[in-house]
């Protein structure tokens, strides 16, 4: 597998925030949360996920997978 220095990076930070946790899912997703909230309200904007999934055929995924 090809070692990137940027995902190397954002894994160890992600490693440690999750280790500020015990690594408890809960408790990192409330602190991802409370985080959130407190952007939002200074103003940052938020981008709300899409309402619809991309549909299961998309040209794509066709071209992803194509060579597997």
């Amino acid at each position: 597998m090809l070692n990137d220095e940027i995902i190397e990076e954002v894994r160890a930070i992600r490693d440690a925030h999750a280790a500020k946790f015990a690594y408890d899912l809960r408790a990192i997703y409330a602190d991802l949360k409370r985080s959130e909230a407190e952007r939002i309200a200074a103003g940052h904007p938020f981008v709300s996920p899409p309402s619809e999934l991309p549909s299961s055929n998309s040209t794509l995924q066709r071209t992803r997978f194509a060579h597997h």
